[in-house]
Order: C-alpha cells, then structure tokens, then sequence
C-alpha cells in the first residue's frame, strides 16, 4: 500500500499530493495528515471521485486509507 505523507504541509499540498498518489495507485493508498481540516479536503476530495475513505484517529493525527 502506498503512503503519502502530508504531515505538517499546508493546503492545497495535501490534496494535490493525495490526487497524484491516486492516479499511480494501483491499489489503495494510506494518508498521513496533521490536522482535522487535511483529513476533512482529503476525505472530501477522494469522495468526489468515487473513492472509499476509512479514517482512524492517531492520537492527535489521522490516517486515511483510500480505496
């Protein structure tokens, strides 16, 4: 499973990252995010392209894993 890491990065990094790493996967991708609202366009962003989003707190992070 790919990782992308978007820890600390400011918007729009995060979702720009998370659309490139999507359009190489061949498979899900896992996403590593700082804060709520990374987790909150990333989410919005796989779900606007048909993409299932599962999403567990990490203590004060976020891990999404996009199928």
């Amino acid at each position: 499973m790919k990782e992308v890491d978007v820890r600390g990065l400011s918007c729009p990094e995060p979702v720009m990252m998370t659309a490139e790493a999507l359009k190489n996967a061949d498979g899900p991708i896992k996403v590593l995010v700082s804060e709520a609202h990374q987790k909150t366009n990333v989410e919005k962003y796989a779900k606007d392209h048909g993409k299932k989003v599962t999403t567990t707190e990490k203590g004060s992070e976020f891990e999404l894993v996009i199928e």
